[in-house]
């Protein structure tokens, strides 16, 4: 199989090129690394162009086919797109539809995209299905469910096919520890965990106390990296078989408040982790929890790593390394 892989150098872009790789298909990275990293992205074409750069992007695509496009590039930090929300709809929103343009032009047909559960904005069910009201509350939600729109209406209008999965925290790492989550600014918590242990910085912070939780800290459902990577080769593998518009939701189905993680990461690390509270970021919402009944259904999809504790261990063995 000949894919395309937006934002392939990133955290789940590049675990999902690893596991393409393993299956001996032939990939192409798209980067422009603003975000990603090369040394993530070994033997494979690597096309160094930016999404938004659409003379360039059509001079690297033109007469290129490809069986499918697995879409991960684009701006992703909640708070940031409250700061700076222009920029994630030119570059998420435009950048899509200039991705989008050229697949039309090169006439490929099959689309896997990296969505969120920000979409859905506060829930108002325990576990949040496909069919959940869609009511984000940040500019990072918004783009992702006005993309997730406009690729309804290009499959509509083009026969183009499209799988869409809303994924809820991406957490873990490869089990061989050579690549991981990297980025600056980190927001993710597992790894601003295990970063203040590996790099001794002792300055850990627990952002807001003041949810609608059980100890007041969010509550996140967290997903190993190469769970979400499988789904996705299993998403275009559906759309080869069988045409169509596709969108599910990916988890694991428990949720872990901030405090319970930062205990799971002492009993994994066996250390005490200390930590400070300070205030709730703008954007988060109380609890975000999947069902993922349809994509094991439709997809039979299974998460293989469903024990936090394993998850922790794989990203340990990462940033240990860092």
């Amino acid at each position: 199989m000949k894919l395309l892989i937006t934002g392939g150098a990133g955290y789940i872009g590049s675990h999902t090129l690893r596991i393409c790789q393993n299956l001996n298909f032939d990939v192409t990275v798209l980067d422009n690394f603003s975000t990603g990293h090369k040394s993530f992205v070994k033997d494979c074409e690597i096309l160094e162009v930016d999404l938004l750069d659409k003379t360039k992007l059509s001079k690297k695509l033109k007469n290129r086919k490809f069986d499918g496009v697995i879409h991960f590039a684009a701006k992703s930090l909640v708070e940031e797109s409250v700061r700076k929300p222009e920029i994630y709809y030119q570059n998420n929103v435009v950048g899509t539809l200039n991705l989008l343009d050229e697949m039309l032009q090169n006439n490929i047909e099959n689309l896997v995209f990296s969505s969120t559960a920000a979409i859905f904005g506060n829930p108002i069910e325990n576990k949040i299905t496909e069919s959940h009201p869609k009511k984000p509350i940040n500019p990072y939600g918004k783009t992702k469910l006005i993309i997730e729109e406009l690729l309804k209406d290009f499959s509509f209008s083009h026969n183009m096919n499209v799988t869409s999965f809303r994924y809820f925290n991406a957490a873990g790492a490869a089990n061989s520890g050579d690549i991981g989550e990297l980025r600056d600014p980190e927001t993710h918590l597992i790894p601003n965990i295990l970063n203040s242990v590996a790099k001794k910085t002792n300055n850990l912070k627990v952002y807001g106390n003041n949810y609608l939780t059980h100890d007041g800290t969010c509550i996140r459902d967290y997903l190993h990296v190469d769970d979400i990577a499988e789904a996705h080769i299993l998403g275009l593998k559906k759309m080869l078989n069988k045409k169509g518009f596709y969108e599910f939701n990916l988890g694991n189905g428990r949720g872990f408040s901030v405090l319970e993680i930062i205990k799971g990461c002492e009993k994994v690390l066996k250390r005490n982790i200390p930590y400070e509270v300070v205030e709730r970021r703008a954007g988060d919402p109380d609890i975000l929890v999947a069902d993922s009944k349809k994509v094991k259904n439709d997809l039979n999809w299974k998460p293989l790593h469903t024990d936090i504790f394993e998850i922790i261990e794989t990203a340990w063995k990462w940033h240990s390394r860092q």
